[in-house]
């Protein structure tokens, strides 16, 4: 298998445009491209296409009354049929809409052939998790969820065991509803809590189907508020053990930046320092845990488009590639006149917030029954962790 890493990457991505008014700005996705070209990472790893996704790969996942909905309303978007989710506030209808949506699905489900294939051993594709679109609706800013489809093309060619690992501050609650039934897909989803944030699931009485099924779900909702610490503590206290009991074949993760302190629609307050020891993390977890070292890495939510996106997503690409950017690396200045030239906002000045090391209380030091983050992991161990045959 080759050891060589891929980003999926098309301009045509930066299509995916709700308007003006919208917090999903896809200036965050050119910026992102823009950082990763400044620091030469486009060197360090094959950037390549793929092509749209058709119906029959749509069909993976999604109703064809749905897929046709959405092409009725991407060539005329006044007339967007509210019933699938589309022409609202979270999803409007804009010109062109199919096309731009699968193609994004095109780049997740193309890097999830590749790694499968050996073609490559990693693939990013930061445009897509999208993982809020349901098999018959939009939700949630996504249109196709292309998460999903990743992985329901991974099964098709003959995957038997595939880890989905959602650290986006919103539940994974599509790709959690495409798989619910499947117990050859295990879906974890650490998200902040069903009370405070939308899409109001994602709690840890949520462990899939019944039967085969139960306990392919797992879910750790975080207490609002939440830093660095105490994200890395839930992270290390659910992660590791799951994925080294199923021992995946494949692994798919979705790095939504919607965790960070600055993101203006959630409420966690983790810092670029450990969203990127967390990406750091799920390498050495692909390098130990999953078969022939296959990892697709997507992007996903986070609306500080300008502060926070695109250093997170850069570091994601860099560590997919093996090229690590350190934290107290000066952004390049070439890169912080394109963001000024592009959105007339000054760029920030460094990868990071400043707080590497990220340092965090093992689980295996003990617990406080008193305090609100150990309850919750707690409580998603005990809910799903018998049912994986391990130990609470």
């Amino acid at each position: 298998m080759s050891g060589r890493a891929l980003l999926m990457w098309d301009d045509a991505v930066t299509g995916y445009d709700f308007g003006p008014s919208h917090p999903m700005d896809p200036v965050r996705l050119g910026l992102t491209m823009g950082l990763v070209r400044a620091f030469e990472l486009d060197r360090a790893l094959d950037v390549v296409s793929a092509k749209p996704a058709g119906d029959s790969t749509l069909r993976l996942v999604h109703r064809e009354d749905y897929v046709a909905a959405v092409r009725a309303a991407s060539a005329n978007p006044a007339a967007a049929d509210q019933t699938y989710g589309l022409g609202t506030l979270d999803d409007p209808a804009f010109a062109g809409m199919h096309e731009v949506s699968a193609l994004i699905a095109g780049l997740s489900v193309g890097a999830a052939e590749a790694v499968w294939r050996g073609e490559a051993t990693r693939a990013v594709n930061f445009s897509g998790g999208l993982h809020h679109a349901m098999p018959g609706g939009a939700a949630g800013f996504c249109i196709y969820n292309d998460a999903s489809l990743a992985v329901a093309r991974l099964l098709e060619l003959g995957a038997e065991r595939v880890a989905y690992l959602d650290v986006d501050v919103h539940h994974g609650d599509g790709v959690q509803t495409a798989f619910w039934d499947d117990p050859r897909v295990l879906t974890i989803s650490l998200h902040e809590h069903p009370r405070t944030l939308f899409p109001g699931t994602g709690w840890p009485e949520e462990t899939g189907g019944p039967g085969e099924a139960e306990g392919s779900a797992v879910n750790l909702p975080l207490p609002a508020g939440l830093g660095d610490a105490g994200w890395l503590r839930a992270f290390h206290a659910v992660v590791p053990e799951l994925l080294a009991g199923f021992r995946p074949q494949v692994l798919v993760t979705q790095h939504g930046a919607d965790t960070h302190f600055e993101d203006p629609l959630a409420h966690l307050a983790v810092s670029l320092d450990a969203q990127r020891a967390v990406q750091l993390a799920c390498r050495g977890l692909v390098d130990e845990y999953v078969e022939g070292g296959r990892w697709v890495a997507l992007g996903g939510g986070g609306y500080a488009v300008v502060d926070v996106v695109p250093r997170s997503w850069t570091h994601l690409v860099a560590i997919a590639a093996g090229a690590d950017v350190a934290p107290e690396t000066v952004v390049p200045s070439s890169w912080r006149d394109q963001v000024y030239a592009r959105t007339r906002q000054s760029a920030p000045r460094r990868m990071t917030d400043g707080r590497w090391p990220v340092s965090y209380r093992s689980w295996q030091d003990g617990y406080d029954p008193e305090d609100r983050l150990d309850q919750a992991v707690l409580a998603t161990r005990r809910a799903v962790f018998p049912l994986r045959g391990l130990l609470v």
